[in-house]
């Protein structure tokens, strides 16, 4: 797997598919859609591409927790757990204010086309970016039209017993100390 810091000087990736988020802990919902970012990369022959941000949004935005927010995984575990799933790639970006200014359009057009040469985005079903969060549902698919990429939207994962799993979740559990339960949620030791 190889690893980038930004999106200037970045190698040419065969037609990547991409995936964003912050992919706290790379627990099981996070792996769900991993895997169809890799069989639709695979599908087109091209390269499966995480975009990530260090630090957590979290950290960086008001109200988003601060210094009192706790990762799940660091950013060399989160790569070491992303590079034994296969993944192709990663492009972890530093998020700032500046950053998180963008619009949804700037960050799609500006970095994920112009500068990454992205073929498709695969989102979660409920997936949202950029500052103008609350824009329609169909948004990525109007981007896609515009900018010549695929939009695929991955299901929910959820357990046999129908329960949602989350970073937010997983944090809750360990924080009530129920370790077995988060790793379970997880898929791997904490």
């Amino acid at each position: 797997m190889r690893v980038h810091y930004g999106f200037d000087n970045l190698p040419t990736i065969e037609r990547p598919v991409v995936t964003i988020g912050s992919f706290d802990g790379v627990h099981l919902g996070h792996r769900a859609l991993l895997a169809r970012v890799q069989s639709e990369a695979e599908r087109i022959g091209g390269s499966s591409v995480v975009v990530t941000f260090s630090p957590h949004p979290r950290e960086v935005l008001p109200r988003g927790g601060g210094s009192e927010f706790r990762l799940l995984t660091s950013l060399e575990h989160k790569l070491q757990l992303l590079d034994a799933l296969g993944i192709d790639e990663v492009v972890v970006v530093e998020f700032t204010m500046q950053f998180a200014a963008l619009t949804a359009e700037q960050f799609v057009g500006s970095l994920l086309v112009d500068k990454l040469g992205m073929a498709a985005l695969v989102v979660g079903y409920n997936h949202r970016f950029g500052h103008d969060r609350d824009i329609p549902s169909d948004h990525f698919e109007q981007l896609g039209s515009k900018y010549g990429f695929e939009v695929l939207r991955a299901e929910a994962f959820t357990l046999p017993n129908g329960g949602k799993i989350s970073s937010s979740v997983i944090r809750k559990l360990i924080e009530q100390g129920d370790i077995q339960q988060a790793e379970q949620l997880l898929g791997h030791k904490l």
